[in-house]
């Protein structure tokens, strides 16, 4: 396919399969780890708080210190900064709450889920090395955002030791906008030539007509003019008197959408005429006649001419 990430090397899986996907960059990641950040946070103050009700009952039985207390926060933190986020990233393939909100996941470099191991080294790496002051000083973050910044694929030393990276999984569609159709101008679209109308100015006037209310004056005016003069140079009959330039570009591309669409409907009509057996739908096997069909009984040997002996 020849399709390549964002910048780098082509994104090929274990199959040697080249893959179309976009490489999370350090912005998205940061936004996401600040989500799964908040989340843990809380996982931890709830741990406590739990801890804390369940030393109580100890209360009559063993003397609460500090120590007692200490190891109870160690535990809480553990579970809420390695335990939480390798069982979820196990579990969900590659998606914390954060990455599931933004849209990324966690995959091997060859395209493929990861697993507990992938996810307990970037977890345990991220915590003692990427992540500023839980285990070493504060000042580490800074090799954290600069591996990722001079990384091609924005991978922290987590994900260098892990063998992973993490990709946008949400792709953007593709932009299917269409104007409305103003209604006075229907009667007059319909009698429109469009033979001249390509699709660079007919996505031009789209883009425009989108995005004209976040263009400041005069140059959203100076644009809507020059498009309208470049549509009426190559579509006949000329526009009504007095017609907003909006809602001739308007009438222009809802006209042309809907013949678009007739002919796609046209063609499809056609092709069932032809082959009616190509668009219809295929019969499920459980329940029909083809699923109790079964082929005939083998013929018996031919009869033997006059003469001749069977072998």
């Amino acid at each position: 396919m020849g399709v390549v990430k964002d910048a780098g090397t082509p994104f090929v899986s274990g199959e040697a399969v080249a893959l179309d996907v976009r490489v999370a960059r350090i912005g998205s990641r940061m936004l996401s780890f600040l989500i799964d950040l908040v989340v843990q946070v809380v996982l931890v103050w709830v741990l406590m708080i739990a801890a804390v009700f369940g030393l109580s009952t100890l209360d009559r039985f063993a003397e609460i210190d500090n120590a007692l207390v200490s190891a109870t926060l160690i535990a809480c933190l553990i579970i809420a900064f390695i335990g939480y986020p390798v069982l979820v990233t196990t579990l969900t393939r590659g998606r914390s709450l954060g990455k599931l909100a933004l849209g990324l996941r966690v995959v091997r470099d060859d395209g493929g889920p990861i697993r507990f191991r992938h996810a307990f080294t970037r977890t345990l790496v991220g915590v003692a090395v990427d992540w500023p002051g839980l285990i070493l000083p504060p000042f580490t973050w800074v090799t954290c955002v600069w591996t990722m910044l001079v990384n091609r694929d924005a991978k922290r030393l987590g994900d260098l030791a892990a063998g992973t990276i993490v990709i946008h999984e949400r792709t953007p569609e593709s932009w299917g906008w269409v104007p409305a159709m103003p209604p006075p101008l229907r009667g007059w679209a319909a009698a429109l030539d469009l033979s001249g109308l390509d699709d660079e100015l007919a996505l031009a006037v789209r883009h425009y007509l989108s995005r004209n209310r976040r263009i400041g004056e005069p140059y959203r005016s100076q644009l809507g003019q020059a498009l309208a003069a470049e549509v009426a140079a190559c579509t006949t009959p000329p526009p009504p008197p007095g017609a907003p330039g909006w809602a001739y570009l308007a009438a222009v591309l809802a006209e042309r959408h809907r013949r678009a669409v007739a002919l796609l409907a046209a063609r499809r009509a056609a092709s069932a005429q032809v082959w009616p057996e190509l668009l219809a739908p295929r019969p499920a096997l459980r329940g029909t006649a083809l699923a109790t069909w079964s082929p005939p009984a083998p013929a018996g040997p031919p009869p033997l001419r006059p003469g001749v002996p069977r072998a």
